[in-house]
C-alpha cells in the first residue's frame, strides 16, 4: 500500500494507492496549517481503505518547488514514516504530478506549462511534452518574463490570466495522481530532498557587530 502526500502548495492533499487503483483521496478544506492538516488526513485515508500506517509499503512524497514552511512538514513526516516502518521512501517534483493530470484533461494533444504560485507575484513554471514528460528543471520568475500562450495548469494560470490565458485543469496537485504515476514510473523519483528554488526568507542572524 503507497501513502502519497503533498505540501508545497497551499492545501494539503493525501492519497493511498493498492498498487491497482487509488482506493482513498483526501484534501484539507483551509489554506495552509499544513502542520496541523497533515496527520489528521493521512489517519483519514488510513480509515477510509480501512488499513493500518503497518500495511504500507512505500511512501511518496511532493518535493515542491513550493514555500520553505510547507514543504518541510511534508519531507519531516515523509522521513519519518519510513525510519519507523522500514519502508522506501520516494520524492517527486509536484508540478510533475500536476503534468500528469493535466496530460490526461488535455487527451495528449498539446504541450503544455505547469505554473504554481511562488509567492512574490511569482510562479514555479515547468515546460512538459504533450505526454506529460517534463523538458526543462522547474524555475521561479515573474509571470511577465515567462509568459505563454500555451495551455498552462496549476494556479498560476488562474492567478495571471493575463500572461496565462489558457488556464487548464488542474490548478492544485492531486496525490492521487502523484501516487498513480509512482506506480507507472511516469515520474521521476528522487529522495525525499525539497526543491526550493528560493532561499527561506528566515535567516540565521549574523555575528554581533563589535562595540568600540
Amino acid at each position: 500500500m503507497l501513502l502519497a502526500f503533498d505540501t508545497a502548495t497551499p492545501f494539503v492533499t493525501v492519497a493511498l494507492h493498492d498498487g491497482d487503483v487509488v482506493v482513498a483521496e483526501a484534501r484539507s478544506e483551509q489554506r495552509m496549517k499544513h502542520g496541523e492538516q497533515l496527520a489528521p488526513l493521512v489517519e483519514r485515508a488510513l480509515a477510509e481503505a480501512g488499513v493500518g500506517r503497518l500495511d504500507l509499503t512505500a511512501v511518496a512524497v511532493g518535493t515542491g518547488p513550493g514555500p520553505f514552511t510547507g514543504l518541510r512538514v511534508g519531507l519531516v513526516t515523509a522521513r519519518t514514516l519510513g525510519l519507523v516502518l522500514e519502508v522506501p521512501v520516494y520524492g517527486v517534483c509536484t508540478l510533475d504530478a500536476i503534468a500528469l493530470e493535466a496530460a490526461a484533461a488535455l487527451g495528449g494533444s498539446e504541450p503544455f506549462v505547469v505554473a504554481t504560485d511562488a509567492r512574490r507575484k511569482e510562479v514555479y513554471l515547468a515546460a512538459y511534452d504533450a505526454s506529460g514528460k517534463r523538458l526543462s528543471a522547474p524555475v521561479v520568475d515573474r509571470p511577465a518574463v515567462v509568459a505563454t500562450d500555451l495551455p498552462v495548469a496549476g494556479e498560476g494560470g488562474v492567478l495571471f490570466p493575463e500572461h496565462f490565458p489558457r488556464a487548464v485543469t488542474p490548478a492544485l496537485p492531486s496525490s492521487g495522481w502523484l501516487a498513480q504515476g509512482v506506480v507507472d514510473e511516469r515520474v521521476e523519483l528522487t529522495g525525499p530532498e525539497p526543491r526550493y528554488l528560493r532561499r527561506p526568507d528566515a535567516v540565521a542572524p549574523g555575528a554581533p557587530k563589535r562595540v568600540t
